[in-house]
């Protein structure tokens, strides 16, 4: 399994409306993807208007390939890129251990 991890920043006056976007584009759009095997939200304590998104996929190829190369980018895009600071910075990971 691979985890994305997307750090976003955004303004924090649009916090709330954003929470909403995240929720439900990550719910309808994101989730539907092939390989989609979950995701969480968390908002930072320090830093006002900084989230980090967490994707789970069953490979690298799930979420650069079959997520980013389709229609379904393209409208999740539409729904939170409106938010954006900047592009969020993006990273995958493979479990290396777990308690």
């Amino acid at each position: 399994m691979i985890l994305e991890h997307a750090d976003i920043r955004i303004d924090p006056t649009n916090a709330v409306a954003f929470e909403e976007a995240i929720l439900r584009g990550a719910s309808t759009v994101i989730a539907t993807a092939k390989g989609f095997k979950g995701f969480k939200v968390n908002r930072s304590q320090e830093s006002a208007g900084r989230y980090i998104l967490m994707i789970y996929w069953d490979t690298l190829e799930d979420h650069t390939v079959g997520f980013r190369q389709s229609d379904a980018f393209t409208q999740w895009r539409a729904i939170v890129g409106p938010f954006f600071l900047q592009p969020p910075v993006v990273e995958h990971f493979e479990l290396v251990g777990k308690s």
